[in-house]
């Protein structure tokens, strides 16, 4: 998922889609049983200008990590909108706040950006065992420890999760159901060491297509994947 605060970015993948993402849309592709795709910063490098933005893994449960591969592409009333008392936010997907937004996920989830007056604050919705807030910037807290941007704060289930800026600030707060052990290797996840182990090879072979415009860019495997490093999880 690639979400835009400024500029613009365009997005092509081996399915045949085309599309460019501007600031508040969000490209939502499903990686599934295996896609490839690029994403391009032409008008930055044509015309200059900021380019800020923050893209967001969101693992598959096990039954959908084969599903076919595919992309959406979400602006407007898909995203709605609530402000009140010093808080703005945008639902990217999933449910709370009493929204629902039109991202077709596979599991149960929130993802909303969040802008914060000085001395206004959020509670984290409790239905959600696993939650947490990115603070992308500004200056706030997180049930009274102090958060710095760049930095993510995961919260312990049914705990109050509370973010409290004191300054101006924008925030991730993010969530959902437990989905399991994930391996991430490179661009590679699954639940199985093996499907790893078998992209890296179709990769490496060149047997996943390409998008069709960048095609020529082949970029290979890491050395250090190639060898067989451990795998995360």
């Amino acid at each position: 998922m690639t979400y835009v605060f400024a500029g613009e970015i365009v997005h092509r993948d081996s399915i045949g889609i085309e599309q460019v993402i501007r600031p508040g849309e969000v490209n939502w592709m499903t990686a599934g049983r295996g896609i490839t795709h690029s994403e391009r910063f032409e008008r930055a490098r044509r015309e200059g200008g900021p380019m800020h933005a923050i893209q967001s893994w969101v693992a598959l449960p096990d039954e959908a990590e084969e599903t076919t591969p595919d992309f959406a592409h979400h602006a407007g009333g898909d995203l709605p909108l609530k402000e009140d008392h010093g808080v703005w936010l945008r639902l990217l997907a999933g449910e709370s706040f009493g929204m629902r937004a039109k991202v077709k996920t596979h599991s149960p989830l929130f993802y909303v950006h969040v802008a914060l007056e000085a001395a206004s604050s959020i509670a984290l919705p409790r239905e959600y065992p696993e939650r947490a807030a990115y603070l992308v910037s500004g200056a706030a807290s997180a049930d009274g420890q102090p958060v710095v941007p760049g930095q993510m704060i995961v919260f312990e289930k049914n705990a109050p999760a509370v973010v409290e800026a004191s300054a101006p600030s924008v925030l991730m707060l993010l969530g959902g159901a437990p989905v399991g052990q994930r391996f991430i290797e490179w661009n590679f996840v699954s639940s199985s060491r093996q499907r790893i182990e078998q992209a890296k090879a179709d990769w490496q072979a060149g047997r996943m297509k390409l998008p069709d415009a960048d095609d020529k860019e082949f970029i290979p495997l890491p050395s250090d994947l190639h060898q067989g490093a451990p795998a995360m999880s």
